[in-house]
């Protein structure tokens, strides 16, 4: 899509600015939008890469990757979401397959787990994600662990 901008951060290397955005749409998505009340700053932003893209100083897609060890013993990526003004735009597929090509290149892997929400099942089967059977409910919705090798 024209006049999008992709970036992929640490916390550290985050402005002001963009970490405010992020929060923001995360606020708007996950807590508003699903209506899931929970504390987003969770002190694993701290640990995390943050990908996301960026239109107008808008964050319209994003997504924190997790180094092996933070939240499993593979690498993970978590917060997935696309701003709800810029869904039918295929950015989160673009989303993942960002994703999945920093953990192979900053951590050398394509071992990855998520958690995901069980509409989503089908999403992240698409990129190689395997139901590994683990169905919990995290903060009153449906979530699926799952795998890819």
């Amino acid at each position: 899509m024209k006049d999008i901008i992709w970036k992929i951060k640490s916390f550290e290397e985050l402005s002001i600015h963009e970490l405010y955005e992020i929060l923001k749409v995360r606020q708007e998505v996950f807590v508003v939008e699903q209506t899931c009340y929970y504390l987003d700053a969770d002190d694993y932003d701290q640990k995390a890469l943050h990908l996301f893209a960026e239109k107008e100083g808008k964050v319209v897609a994003y997504c924190r990757i997790f180094p092996e060890g933070v939240k499993y013993p593979e690498t993970s990526i978590g917060r997935v979401l696309t701003h709800p003004d810029f869904r039918n735009l295929k950015l989160g597929k673009t989303l993942i397959q960002f994703a999945l090509e920093a953990i192979k290149t900053r951590f050398n892997t394509t071992e990855c787990r998520i958690s995901a929400q069980d509409y989503l099942i089908k999403f992240y089967s698409d990129f190689g994600f395997q139901d590994t059977g683990k169905k919990y409910l995290e903060d009153d919705i449906p979530h699926t662990e799952m795998a890819r090798k």
